[in-house]
């Protein structure tokens, strides 16, 4: 055992250079990411206050799966997550299935008009998307106009506040799922495909034969990643709409926010976020059981 740690030791300070250069990273990790959670867990069984902290064990849980606010914005996410995540996945694979044939210069000119908009701030395209969807002088109802449709009043009914929402996001292009999925066709060996025009296949069955079953990891990771992006989405909603009208566009992380920093209530707030995390963790899991596979081929 301690040659074992001598070893270690031993390992660690010829890398001390590399340790060095990422320790700023970690001390910023440390100080806004992890401490922030493990005193969001500690906080989420307390009754918080500045001056006289109560502990209350569960009851902050028990209040919350009780709450029927809790519940709708549930719901909300959920719709939310249910066509924005999918939609995600599938257009940019369809998009990298289009450009990945492509000559060099155009593949980069494509890479490149797709993934600006992902450089953008949120809060910006947020702003651009409140104004398409503005009553009186919006884009959307102006072409409705063009064909003798009324104005529709997007983002203050609760018919039409949260499929705009859900159309905001769906029509932003997926810049970084089309950047891996094109990386991941790239390393997909020629040889399968030229096997497979032998054998008589046509475009689309290579496509459905080769290209697909090999980008399951790289599916996997969006959905995962999409899934829990979509699960926190709160700028939109807090741009746009502010949780409303009534509490039709509320999501959970911004029924955590209100929580925290409108009523003062962080215990209150501490306990939605850790089941938040439980359902996150558990859909991620149940994707990685469905969807993972071993892919494995050689070049």
């Amino acid at each position: 055992m301690s040659k074992r740690k001598k070893s270690l030791g031993r390992r660690i300070w010829e890398s001390r250079s590399g340790y060095l250069f990422i320790l700023p990273k970690f001390i910023l990790f440390t100080i806004f990411v992890a401490i922030p959670i493990v005193w969001s867990f500690a906080v989420s069984f307390q009754e918080y206050r500045i001056f006289d902290t109560v502990w209350v064990g569960f009851e902050n849980f028990r209040e919350a799966l009780d709450d029927p606010v809790f519940w709708r914005s549930l719901r909300n996410t959920a719709h939310y997550a249910i066509f924005v995540m999918p939609a995600n996945v599938i257009i940019a694979l369809v998009l990298a299935s289009l450009i990945n044939p492509l000559g060099r210069r155009p593949q980069t000119f494509y890479r490149a008009a797709f993934y600006l908009p992902t450089v953008a701030s949120t809060v910006v395209l947020a702003m651009v998307w409140r104004w398409i969807f503005q009553t009186r002088f919006g884009l959307f109802n102006y072409f409705l106009s063009l064909v003798g449709i009324d104005p529709v009043n997007w983002l203050h009914s609760s018919a039409t506040a949260m499929w705009s929402v859900i159309l905001m996001a769906v029509l932003t292009p997926p810049g970084v799922g089309l950047i891996l999925y094109l990386a991941a066709m790239a390393s997909i060996p020629e040889t399968l495909y030229e096997a497979a025009v032998i054998d008589g296949a046509n475009a689309f069955t290579r496509w459905w034969r080769i290209t697909l079953p090999l980008l399951k990891p790289t599916t996997l990771y969006l959905m995962i990643v999409s899934t829990i992006g979509s699960f926190q989405v709160f700028d939109q909603v807090m741009l746009m709409t502010q949780g409303g009208p009534g509490y039709a566009t509320t999501t959970i992380v911004h029924r955590i926010y209100t929580a925290a920093f409108r009523d003062f209530r962080f215990g209150y707030a501490g306990a939605m976020a850790l089941v938040l995390f439980a359902i996150i963790i558990s859909l991620a899991l149940v994707q990685y059981k469905v969807v993972s596979s071993d892919v494995e081929y050689k070049g």
